[in-house]
């Protein structure tokens, strides 16, 4: 029996020094997270006294149904000339953060827009550069959870890197969909109950976003709690657009509905 357990010692011993052995890097194997496909930012700079707008506005109908409303997000910036803030006559959706938009990308002509931030494009050239988009990875993923409680905003969002270390800004969006108010027609009519999707109403976090350094492998969780939200905007529309961003374009993109609580 004495002679069962010294052998059993010597063994686990031996065992324990063969571990040993082994150094800290070499226990450890890294897996690089999974490829990420690319969804794609249309930032559509509109204005409703444009009667070429809803041309624009039909060929993002139109690339949502090719590539999914999830992949191909779109928001309208209205601003310009041809946009205009609401008077005693008439809802206008042209915001001053919009307007700060379009002087900074010193755009000349509505309709036009941004396809991932990687130069100013004519909406007839949009199908191209989406597809273009669509085919490459992203080297972030990101998820949100957007909520109203009390009248009152939260958002947390989380970014993960999974190809590279990426530095940028990360930028959240609150735009509203299905808003009834008068646009301009290609025919030169105007339609007073025209609705109008995906209307940019304001930048949460600023309006160029916050820095955000991410590394691969890791994840980053950042919290906005208590934002007020306009009376006049209607939460059951709302929506969230968080994208990150640097100075190579729009690195990734998610679009949330606004989940109301059910105190409200």
């Amino acid at each position: 029996m004495k002679q069962s357990c010294y052998l059993l010692y010597i063994i686990m011993c031996m065992l324990l020094t063969g571990c040993s052995n082994i150094s800290e890097d070499e226990r450890l194997i890294y897996v690089k997270p999974a490829a990420v496909s690319r969804c794609v930012l249309i930032e559509d700079f509109t204005g409703q006294r444009c009667v070429n707008c809803p041309n624009a506005t039909e060929e993002i109908v139109r690339l949502q149904e090719q590539y999914g409303e999830e992949n191909v997000i779109a928001v309208a910036i209205h601003s310009g000339p041809l946009g205009f803030y609401t008077n005693n006559r008439f809802l206008g959706l042209k915001t001053e953060t919009g307007e700060e938009y379009w002087n900074h990308w010193q755009l000349e002509y509505q309709p036009v827009g941004l396809i991932d931030r990687q130069g100013v494009v004519d909406y007839t050239s949009w199908g191209a550069k989406v597809r273009e988009e669509l085919e490459r990875t992203a080297p972030v993923s990101i998820s949100i959870d957007v909520q109203v409680s009390d009248g009152k905003l939260s958002v947390n969002t989380q970014v993960m890197g999974t190809d590279g270390n990426t530095d940028g800004h990360l930028q959240l969006w609150l735009v509203e969909d299905d808003v009834n108010a008068f646009q301009l027609m290609p025919d030169g009519t105007r339609n007073d109950d025209y609705v109008h999707q995906h209307v940019f109403r304001t930048a949460l976090n600023g309006t160029w976003g916050e820095s955000l350094t991410v590394k691969e492998g890791e994840t980053q969780t950042i919290n906005h709690d208590g934002m007020e939200l306009n009376e006049a905007w209607n939460v059951s529309n709302l929506s969230v657009v968080a994208f990150v961003y640097n100075d190579q374009g729009v690195q990734q993109v998610t679009k949330k509905k606004v989940i109301i609580n059910e105190q409200e």
